[in-house]
């Protein structure tokens, strides 16, 4: 029998190719050359990205809209520094993503050798396992592992650094593992008997749904429960794409400035029940909406992973199971007794539209209420909407209409710089979807490199800047708490569109409303050609800094 050899480098893409892996992300680097090698050979693409943090980011966001693990490939010490953006995204996230960090040489550590780094010891806190492969025997143990761990339970991040001498070294006829399947955990058919009696002898019950390792099949499932229980439901922050906002039982968002009557409707609820969400910080509007440790309302708590249940809120009814199993096994609970009350959904329903109305007009020649209601007649509802973190990301959550799964990705880290790279991430992953992001001048500028490598890949991604001239969630706290006293949050901006032309793509600005439709028009015409992004600048008045409240007025107090 043929007795393969490779190296440790060749077997490492050996692993990710019978993983299921075709794609990459990464900053090329000298400490993993023979990777970048083997895939040279290999089907998988390697998408050079301009940043570290890029490309976590992006391949976070792919893991985020796929379930499995997002990869990304970067160098030692600043590289590895720069990835760590995207590895607290996974984390707050619960995002499945291996990270592969090129390590020196094995006989030189320990003596600060060039660019060297602790793996274990620098991603401690951001990381569910950190370890270096020290042999090429021992890759594809370690890189099945590494799989498991990211995607078991509540998902994060996995790092694995790869000494540059182990990835020279050679192995002989190493097992690789045979595809890659999370493990489901699935709930207590006791459980889910006495989660539906909770439910339904409610007089005010509410479900909020959060978290990952979801999938349409379970978004629709949970929608076919609700609307047999007349169940309103909310989502939980940056996790609207898991119900239809279209729907009659949607009653809106738990995120950063929350709509006042669904915040009163948590607080008066008798039962929750919560699936997949943590119920973390601005979900629980700053753990204000339940009591701690034990809630006034009754709460019924699904999450994949024990440890979450009962460390901070103590549940009526803990069920330790996936979203994925948990909606799985809602076929098996017996219809209820009596017929649902109704108007419990519809009074939620009607205070999410009145919520959820833009605003026509405002400060300035820009208004971005009329530029929301020109986008939900145009985009199409599979569209993919990314974004970062800043007050321009409210338009997004509060006015527009999310209608199915994975067409969300955003930061519950409140990460900025995140939508760009994110909706690289997102087109690789969907070609064959329409991808919007929509990110503040700030914002953009953390990773506004990444429009290179859009263009490089001639991906057709929508960019849509929001251009207020300052940091305005920054500055909209800095007028609040110290009214007129101006420091750090002004910024001096390039020309947008002209920046986006040099980079080769479409770029052109907006300075009034009525001019929003016809460049939007030609921007999604360029994207037709499929050569590469456009960029619309739009150019808002900082005092349009929230849809309800101007600058002017925060800095009065009224």
């Amino acid at each position: 029998m043929e007795r393969i050899t490779a190296t440790g480098g060749e077997w490492i893409v050996g692993c990710l190719d019978r993983l299921g892996v075709r794609r990459v992300y990464g900053v090329p680097g000298e400490s993993f050359l023979p990777v970048l090698d083997a895939l040279h050979e290999s089907p998988i693409s390697f998408i050079g990205c301009r940043h570290e943090g890029g490309a976590a980011m992006a391949a976070e966001a792919e893991a985020k809209l796929t379930g499995q693990p997002g990869i990304a490939f970067v160098t030692r010490g600043p590289g590895a520094s720069n990835a760590v953006a995207g590895l607290h995204v996974a984390s707050q996230d619960s995002t499945p993503l291996v990270l592969f960090v090129g390590q020196i040489a094995r006989d030189v550590r320990h003596r600060e050798a060039f660019q060297e780094i602790d793996t274990a010891r620098m991603f401690a806190d951001t990381a569910k396992w950190a370890a270096d492969i020290d042999r090429a025997e021992r890759v594809p143990e370690m890189v099945s592992r590494a799989f498991h761990i990211a995607a078991s339970g509540r998902p994060g991040p996995v790092v694995l650094g790869l000494p540059e001498d182990m990835l020279r070294d050679d192995a002989t006829n190493l097992p690789l593992p045979a595809g890659f399947t999370p493990v489901e955990i699935h709930p207590a058919a006791q459980d889910m008997v006495r989660m539906a009696a909770l439910v339904d002898g409610a007089e005010r019950p509410l479900a909020i749904v959060g978290g990952s390792r979801w999938d349409a099949a379970a978004v629709a499932a949970f929608t076919r429960f609700a609307e047999s229980r007349g169940l309103p439901v909310a989502c939980a922050f940056r996790r609207q794409m898991l119900f239809d906002h279209s729907h009659e039982n949607y009653a809106g968002d738990l995120g950063l400035g929350a709509n006042p009557a669904l915040v009163k409707r948590v607080r008066e609820a008798d039962v929750i029940l919560a699936v997949g969400t943590r119920l973390g910080d601005v979900t629980s509007q700053g753990y204000a909406l339940l009591d701690i440790p034990r809630p006034r309302q009754t709460l019924v708590h699904v999450h994949a992973d024990p440890q979450e249940l009962g460390r901070v809120y103590r549940p009526a009814l803990a069920i330790n199971a996936t979203p994925r199993a948990f909606c799985g096994a809602l076929s098996n609970v017996s219809p209820p007794l009596r017929r649902p009350d109704e108007s419990v959904a519809r009074a939620a329903r009607q205070a999410y539209r009145l919520w959820s109305t833009p605003p026509e007009t405002g400060p300035g020649a820009v208004h971005m209420g009329p530029i929301v209601s020109h986008l939900e007649t145009v985009l199409p509802d599979s569209a993919i909407i990314t974004n970062g973190a800043g007050n321009f990301a409210t338009w997004v959550h509060r006015f527009h209409r999310f209608r199915g799964y994975a067409t969300q990705v955003a930061p519950t880290s409140g990460s900025m710089g995140y939508g760009l790279p994110a909706a690289l991430g997102a087109q690789l992953s969907h070609p064959d979807r329409l991808v919007v992001c929509v990110t503040g001048d700030g914002d953009f500028q953390m990773t506004m490199q990444e429009v290179g490598t859009m263009t490089q890949h001639r991906l057709p991604i929508l960019i849509l800047v929001v251009n207020n001239g300052i940091y305005g969630t920054i500055r909209m706290h800095q007028e609040r708490s110290y009214p007129g006293r101006i420091s750090g949050t002004d910024l001096v901006n390039p020309d947008f569109a002209r920046l986006a032309q040099a980079y080769g793509a479409f770029g052109e600005a907006v300075t009034e409303t009525a001019a929003f439709p016809d460049a939007l028009a030609r921007a999604l015409a360029h994207l037709e050609t499929r050569t590469g992004p456009a960029l619309l600048d739009i150019h808002l008045d900082p005092e349009a800094i929230t849809p309800a409240r101007t600058l002017s007025q925060i800095r009065a107090g009224s």
